[in-house]
């Protein structure tokens, strides 16, 4: 078994763990504030695999890749245009945006395991996306495919440079806001305060709720997955959100696709880091689950 150096980089923390065929000790990991320029991301990594005795790195980005080449990674640019393979030669590479790597986590080890079909939703301060289809996890011409958070219900909106429409009405940056409209301080107080059976709570959340439900219609009528799965901080609201959501979603969609499934993910906000190993374990090949 190959020894993986797996790592899940975002704007704010690095996490890394080395993998040796056991999920379960991916559990026992370590975060750190993410490195600030390239030749400190690239000293930090090379000390983490020589004291793991890895042969293999496996790294979920926030953001655009293709192959081994990160295209576009907007809160890390000193990563764009860098190519992971040549900057650790000797070593199995591989590379892919942090919510296609937690769905291989999700389809290979998780909850939607068996399934041939899935997308995944990660929501967070942004809203990252991927699709299995077939079997496999569905990259796009330049690994940009699936990029949810741009999917669009609202034929008025004007569009804006660094976010969709769908992340700006939907992510824990909407709810923030919707939050603060009734005196809360976040959008974990306002779901907090709809579970509790806060009216005023309840009704703004139905918002966001309606926006995620009526965008995904289109994604289940064009790809008819079997399940939907919601991993980031909006999973843990899934209980109060969920009923609206399912509501919008079925309204748009023929009764032969209204029975799809909603459910959070399995590994929560290990996927990345799991996904990450088990990538690194295949090699190029991660896309396709076995």
């Amino acid at each position: 078994m190959t020894r993986v150096l797996a790592i899940d980089l975002g704007g704010t923390n690095l996490r890394a763990a080395v993998y040796a065929g056991d999920v379960a000790a991916i559990s026992q990991h370590i975060r750190e504030p993410a490195p600030q320029a390239l030749d400190a991301f690239a000293a930090r990594v090379r000390a983490l695999a020589a004291a793991g005795e890895a042969e293999a790195i496996g790294l979920a980005v926030p953001g655009l890749t293709e192959g081994s080449v990160c295209r576009w990674i907007p809160n890390l640019p000193w990563l764009d245009g860098v190519d992971i393979a040549t900057l650790f030669p000797g070593m199995r590479i591989a590379v892919g945006n942090d919510a296609q790597i937690a769905l291989l986590a999700e389809a290979a080890e998780g909850a939607a395991k068996g399934a041939s079909d899935a997308i995944l939703l990660a929501i967070g301060t942004g809203i990252g996306s991927a699709v299995l289809a077939n079997g496999r996890i569905v990259a796009g011409a330049h690994g940009g495919a699936c990029s949810f958070g741009w999917a669009c219900a609202d034929t008025q909106d004007q569009g804006e440079e660094r976010s969709g429409w769908l992340e700006r009405a939907a992510s824990g940056r909407a709810l923030d806001a919707l939050a603060a409209q009734i005196g809360f301080a976040s959008g974990g107080e306002l779901i907090a305060a709809g579970r509790a059976g806060n009216s005023a709570a309840l009704a703004l959340l139905e918002e966001p709720a309606q926006a995620l439900g009526t965008a995904l219609a289109g994604a289940v009528g064009l790809l008819d997955p079997g399940v939907i799965l919601v991993s980031g901080g909006l999973a843990e609201a899934l209980d109060v959100i969920a009923a609206p959501l399912l509501a919008a979603l079925r309204r748009q969609l023929p009764p032969h696709l209204r029975d799809i499934e909603i459910r959070p993910g399995v590994f929560g906000s290990r996927a990345g880091l799991v996904g990450a190993a088990l990538a690194g374990q295949a090699g190029s090949g991660w896309r396709q689950i076995r």
